[in-house]
């Protein structure tokens, strides 16, 4: 049985997967269609819809959070920790694609604030789960 750290590891990379995902189905119709060349894309989508560029900025927060987070998850489980990250890794994953969720459906200044409310709460989870995993119990 999969403990819940590992479970909430896995659904971080699959989430930033599916926004990959995504994120190329919108583009290889957007090809297909005749719209954008091939090479015609740049990694933040600049050029194409709004969308699309949240979009873009969502799987790239994903990318660039997924070292912190999920290698707290991955120094638990590898330690044989993961009481200390179980507790708290749905709540992790939760704040997440709740964070991308908004990001993808606006930018608004209220959206934003939002957005970083959920952010937050990931880094509050890292900060408690750094210092945890650091006290030799």
């Amino acid at each position: 049985m999969l403990s819940p750290s590992t479970i909430a590891l896995t659904g971080f990379i699959t989430w930033t997967l599916l926004l990959l995902v995504l994120m190329e189905i919108v583009r290889t119709q957007l090809v297909l269609r005749g719209k954008v060349p091939a090479n015609g894309f740049t990694p933040d989508n600049a050029g194409l819809s709004p969308f699309m560029q949240r979009l873009a900025r969502a799987h790239a927060n994903c990318i660039e959070s997924l070292p912190v987070f999920g290698g707290l998850l991955i120094v638990a489980i590898a330690t044989d920790r993961a009481s200390v990250t179980d507790p708290l890794a749905y709540v992790l994953l939760g704040a997440r694609l709740f964070q991308s969720s908004v990001h993808l459906a606006s930018v608004s200044s209220r959206a934003v604030t939002v957005r970083f409310g959920a952010f937050a709460v990931q880094m509050a989870i890292a900060a408690y789960w750094s210092l945890e995993l650091l006290v030799a119990r």
